[in-house]
């Protein structure tokens, strides 16, 4: 069982917490809570073992609206000692200062939740798939884990942990952990996680859930009604973790499962250790959105094998991740539908970085985002120009020799952090110095340190995609829409076909689109979202009444943006989005709520 963590030294500074683990750094945590619905409040102690080597006065942790009722020393049987909450920070929240004494080893802290707290979700029945019984999710990433847990809530600080949980009956609990597979009699669930992990990894979910497993290693948890469309959808899973593992070493965490979550949730997934979390936007019939399960799956290399040492470094995480995503699903299904993956992608990035403003220092690699939101980090800069940087990177050496540097990164820093300064180095010796020449013509520092898409880069190009232009280009032409050869478009062919549309459609035209291929009423969520906002410019009567259904029951915030971008546009666009938001936000996450509050105001 891999034990190993981090490294003593930090080279880089989180701006994001107020931890100060170079001098007392925790290493092992047990947390029991309750979990109460009536209150929307978790309730208990966390006992967080650590060391301080040079006998440091106190140990710093990160909190953000926490009760704190006491904190002991030496464990929960211990002399109380003294502490104190830091000045608030509207996005840090507050240091936790404890008082301890050379010899000391442990502290317990007994809090409470707020029920505001940002990284909890309390769903009513109403807003679940079943509707009968409420449920809890929780969403740390970036540095909300300090909402619902008093932690060194930084990504360079790793630890194990056990957890006692006690929830309603009725319901199942899980975590980022070893899970139970059925429900206890008594509600009460005991977890273990023996590998070192950082905070924002640290996931509970309460609710009527069931399991199904896919493999010996693998299954899915989902609400009784959803159970059997999710394991219909997610049959390839156990395919795709050997996949993964065919490609860049074995997976480290014995478990791989997933859970569907309401439609709240508001990413696509989130990937806890052994726990993905997932959207059931996903869930389409036809396994056509499944990269997004790869991505998941590929982060239990990048990201929480080998984790981005701060937020500024998180193109780490996600570049890698989206590389390592597109080479299995390429594994899985061909080069031709990878190739619609990039092209997707690139056009996204290219949409991103024009709406940041090509020289903005936010569309580097490696970001400053001390005083701000690090969730103003995660977007297709990260996640694309991080991939693009390695496609690159392939396109000079061969996949061959970046496949064994890959690997080889991802078993000499298990469960360690990562910055990009140790990184750069890393990449030099490794690979750049050994042959001449190489780094200047990959413009490695352009990539990281510089705005925009260094000139150079390899072309992006899609032969399926090339046919979908072929046809549109058919239909601007004349051909009836109906007459359009489409039965076997995926998802990704759908949303090309819609995102190349001319700008200047009349309200004709779309309604001939939308008669031959019925796609206002759409079940898929990445058609929807690319539709709906070319069919609200023309004032398609459909897609506004399709658009307030979507808002009102979706939170995934990748789709509730341009839906909302789109009506705000129109006319009258901001008092109607106005309005449906004062309906929805009950049903949004923090993290959605952030967002949306920003642009749209917060209803009343």
């Amino acid at each position: 069982m891999p034990t190993s963590s981090a490294p003593a030294s930090f080279p880089s500074p989180d701006p994001h917490s107020y931890a100060r683990p170079a001098e007392a750094r925790v290493h092992h945590l047990t947390l029991e809570l309750s979990v109460d619905f009536t209150a929307q409040a978790l309730t208990g102690q966390a006992t967080w073992q650590f060391s301080n080597p040079g006998g440091a006065p106190d140990i710093y942790l990160d909190a953000r609206d926490l009760l704190i009722e006491s904190v002991l020393l030496d464990g929960p049987d211990g002399p109380a000692t003294t502490y104190e909450l830091g000045a608030p920070d509207e996005v840090l929240g507050q240091a936790l200062r404890i008082a301890v004494k050379p010899a000391t080893t442990a502290v317990t802290i007994r809090y409470q939740t707020s029920p505001e707290a940002a990284a909890l979700q309390w769903l009513p029945p109403i807003q679940t798939a079943g509707r009968e019984q409420p449920f809890l999710f929780t969403q740390s990433q970036a540095i909300l884990a300090r909402t619902w847990l008093p932690c060194q809530d930084s990504p360079g600080v790793r630890f194990t942990y056990n957890a006692w949980v006690r929830v309603p009956a009725h319901l199942l609990a899980l975590m980022s952990a070893e899970n139970p597979q059925a429900k206890d009699p008594q509600g009460e669930y005991h977890f273990r996680m023996t590998q070192p992990i950082p905070a924002y990894l640290m996931a509970l979910a309460v609710g009527d859930l069931s399991y199904t497993p896919i493999s010996a290693r693998t299954g899915i948890y989902a609400e009784p009604v959803s159970l059997p469309a999710a394991a219909s959808e997610f049959r390839d899973l156990e395919k795709m973790v050997a996949t993964a593992e065919g490609l860049y070493g074995p997976y480290r965490w014995e478990q791989y499962d997933l859970l569907v979550l309401p439609p709240s949730f508001p990413f696509g997934g989130m990937e806890n250790l052994r726990l993905t979390f997932v959207t059931p936007t996903v869930i389409t019939g036809d396994r056509s959105l499944t990269s997004l399960i790869a991505h998941e799956l590929a982060h239990s290399w990048s990201g929480n094998l080998v984790t981005n040492a701060t937020w500024n470094d998180f193109w780490l995480n996600e570049g890698f991740t989206v590389y390592f995503e597109r080479r299995i699903m390429e594994k899985l299904y061909g080069p031709a539908y990878a190739a619609m993956l990039q092209m997707l992608g690139y056009k996204s990035l290219l949409h991103t970085i024009e709406e940041i403003g090509p020289q903005s220092p936010d569309t580097h690699l490696y970001l400053n985002l001390a005083g701000r939101d690090p969730d103003d980090g995660l977007n297709d800069i990260a996640y694309e120009k991080g991939n693009y940087l390695l496609l690159t990177l392939e396109s000079l050496i061969g996949r061959s020799r970046l496949d064994a540097f890959i690997k080889e990164y991802f078993a000499q820093h298990s469960f360690q952090s990562m910055d990009t300064v140790s990184f750069v180095a890393y990449l030099r010796r490794e690979l750049l110095d050994r042959e001449p020449g190489l780094e200047e013509k990959l413009q490695l520092d352009a990539w990281i340190n510089g705005s925009g898409i260094p000139s150079g880069a390899p072309a992006v190009t899609s032969e399926r995609f090339a046919a979908v232009d072929a046809a549109r280009r058919q239909w601007e032409r004349g051909t009836p829409a109906a007459d359009l050869v489409v039965s076997e478009w995926s998802t990704h062919e759908w949303v090309y076909f819609i995102q190349g549309l001319p700008t200047d459609l009349s309200r004709g035209q779309i309604s001939e689109l939308d008669a031959a291929f019925a796609l206002t009423q759409s079940g898929n969520a990445e058609i929807l979202t690319a539709w709906l906002p070319v069919a609200l410019a023309t004032g398609h009567l459909p897609a506004e009444e399709a658009t307030q259904r979507f808002l009102l029951r979706v939170g995934r915030r990748k789709f509730l943006t341009p839906l909302y971008k789109a009506l705000l546009a129109l006319p009258d666009g901001l008092a109607r989005a106005q309005a449906i938001y004062a309906r929805a936000r009950p049903n949004y996450h923090a993290v959605a709520t952030s967002t949306f509050d920003a642009l749209l105001g917060r209803p009343a």
